[in-house]
């Protein structure tokens, strides 16, 4: 493609994490170092991701980001910073009007560049907006920049977000292991975490393993098969060990039929892309064991801090996420278009990560589950390659500004 000159718009989609607005800080670092002479001259953000878009309504970040003081103050603060949506864009062919409006707000602000900062969801609308614009005269460039704690995107190795939300279950699962150690008497301690069809969250939780030995008793992810009777033999098995166990268990989990383990505490509702709301594993199997073993029992849903935890994300995951933004505005410029920008990891002992951008139509609406070498034969726990896999993600500590004992964040009027 020739190189384009005009505006660029920028939005934040899907789940919101402790990282995203360092991604969000990575494209505003990006088109500001390159003003001059760059292809962008002036950078949109877009309230509640396309949503707001077909509202126009739209915040100028090129100017709203005049000093090195709140962009810094950006890259720590959790969640959205713009907004978010779930809007799920309709198929090719079935609403044309839709994509004509969007392309007439691109025409009146002369937006030539789209960034789309989400998750697997979110690369589904890049996909859509890129294959309607292959058919169409307005030249744009549009890329997916990735971000979701699942880890779930194709293609790359991790996702932006992911770090922080498994330093922060890893370091939980320690404390939770720690408090539960302090009585004799026989108790089971159930730990409920994010992760739907994929595990990986639910792996983090024994990255204690290869740091200082400490881990839960039992994990259990989505990949495999949940059987009721085998995770009672297992909770007996771990019983007899010690009389304080700990179990991670993803939400996701599911029964040999398909239905999840959680399915009969929840209404059945339905997000716009058609993912059943999950929530409630945990105390499926809290009230399964007390029925069964008879023990003392807990449950504990880590819910939302698992997101938006910034007091103790991921240096590293901060640092990438910036890196990804910046390499968007890089690949925008040299004309790369209708791709998503990956994390490629060095083949070699020291870890060190590349940035690629691959075709969104070939990562939209895939799922990257955890690999098999990752998990255990018996399917209820992760092995030694999973920690190691994961540690360098969630290395170093992220000094965020505070005031008055409290984190301090950059929030939009």
């Amino acid at each position: 493609m020739k190189k384009l000159i005009g505006n660029a718009v920028v939005g934040q989609s899907g789940g919101p994490t402790a990282a995203i607005n360092a991604t969000l800080a990575g494209v505003i670092r990006g088109v500001k170092e390159n003003l001059d002479g760059g292809c962008i001259e002036t950078l949109y953000g877009m309230r509640n991701g396309v949503e707001g878009l077909m509202q126009e309504l739209l915040i100028d970040l090129t100017a709203y980001f005049d000093c090195e003081e709140k962009l810094s103050l950006l890259e720590h603060t959790p969640a959205a910073a713009l907004g978010s949506c779930r809007k799920k864009l309709p198929k090719l062919g079935e609403d044309d009007a839709f994509y004509e409006s969007m392309i007439g707000i691109f025409k009146k602000y002369n937006i030539r560049y789209f960034f789309y900062i989400g998750g697997n969801d979110s690369m589904d609308t890049v996909a859509k907006l890129s294959a309607y614009t292959r058919t169409h005269s307005y030249e744009m460039v549009i890329l997916g920049v990735p971000k979701t704690i699942d880890n779930d995107l194709v293609g790359t190795d991790h996702t932006p977000g992911f770090g922080s939300a498994a330093k922060y279950i890893a370091v939980t699962t320690q404390e939770i292991i720690r408090d539960c150690a302090v009585y004799r008497i026989p108790a089971v301690t159930i730990v409920e975490i994010m992760g739907r069809d994929a595990g990986w969250l639910t792996a983090a939780s024994a990255i204690g393993r290869v740091v200082n030995g400490i881990e839960p008793d039992l994990v259990y992810l989505p990949e495999r098969t949940f059987d009721m009777q085998s995770f009672f033999a297992d909770v007996r098995a771990a019983l007899e060990k010690h009389p304080n166990v700990v179990i991670a268990v993803s939400e996701g989990v599911r029964f040999a039929d398909g239905h999840y383990v959680g399915e009969g505490t929840q209404t059945g509702a339905k997000d716009a892309f058609g993912h059943a709301y999950l929530a409630g594993t945990g105390k499926a199997l809290e009230l399964a064991v007390k029925a069964e073993i008879g023990c003392k029992v807990r449950s504990i849903e880590l819910n939302l801090p698992q997101r938006c935890a910034a007091h103790i994300a991921s240096a590293t995951d901060l640092s990438e996420s910036v890196a990804t933004g910046r390499a968007a505005i890089k690949c925008a410029g040299e004309g790369v278009t209708r791709c998503m920008i990956t994390a490629q990891r060095a083949d070699a002992e020291e870890y060190k990560i590349e940035y690629l951008p691959k075709d969104v139509s070939e990562i939209a609406n895939k799922i990257k589950f955890v690999n098999d070498e990752y998990i255990n034969e018996k399917g209820n726990h992760v092995t030694d390659a999973c920690c190691q896999y994961l540690l360098p993600l969630i290395l170093g500590e992220a000094n965020g500004f505070y005031e008055n004992g409290l984190p301090k964040h950059l929030i939009f009027d």
